[in-house]
């Protein structure tokens, strides 16, 4: 026991400065962090999240559903990545809510999320395999992050509504659940514009359940 404690106060000795600087980056990187954390909480923005939400009307009201919610690190699985998108994010606007992303990129961010949002539906992709009776609908994803009206938070979000309901629209209002989701119906009508302008922000995925 003696000869390990004297390899270790031997090897703190020689190495004590990379020991301190060591101490000293983890330091700077919690108190920048816990900044941050701080800041980002009283701006109610976290663009670490990415939240995959379900868009859909029925008798006239519009309903939104929460499919899953990750940071965005586990789902786009590279740092560059994700500073990429963070950055693309904070330049949304009240008229465009898409995230802008180059074009060649979009469709790798927009696989990651279908990605993540696949197991919730791979029973049903099963059920089709063993030639059992399923629904089956072709969805759209877009990447967004809506700043205009009353937001409680801004974030990434990724918008699922089914094709058929995207490329028509109600021309009215429909009514909603909470009087923030009028945002959404604004963001839902950019959505509608954009896809036939430049439906390379969209990817086209096929679900069944």
């Amino acid at each position: 026991m003696q000869e390990f404690l004297d390899a270790v106060v031997e090897q703190f000795q020689e190495h004590w400065i990379k020991f301190l600087t060591a101490a000293g980056f983890m330091a700077v990187g919690w108190f920048f962090g816990k900044r941050k954390a701080k800041a980002d909480w009283a701006k109610k923005e976290f663009f670490d999240r990415i939240n995959v939400s379900l868009n859909t009307i029925h008798d006239g009201k519009l309903y939104i559903r929460t499919v899953i919610e990750k940071n965005c690190a586990d789902v786009f699985l590279n740092a560059v990545a994700v500073d990429t998108i963070n950055a693309a994010a904070r330049k949304t606007s009240e008229q465009d809510a898409i995230i802008p992303l180059e074009k060649e990129d979009h469709w790798y961010y927009l696989n990651a999320v279908l990605n993540e949002v696949a197991e919730k539906f791979a029973s049903g992709t099963l059920k089709r395999d063993m030639h059992l009776d399923v629904k089956v609908e072709r969805y759209l994803i877009c990447l967004t992050c809506e700043c205009a009206g009353d937001m409680r938070t801004r974030k990434i979000r990724a918008m699922l509504i089914k094709k058929a309901l995207l490329q028509k629209l109600p021309k009215e209002m429909p009514q909603f659940e909470s009087p923030r989701h009028s945002t959404r119906w604004e963001t839902l009508k950019q959505l509608a514009a954009q896809y036939q302008k430049d439906p390379h922000k969209f990817l086209e995925v096929e679900i069944c359940v």
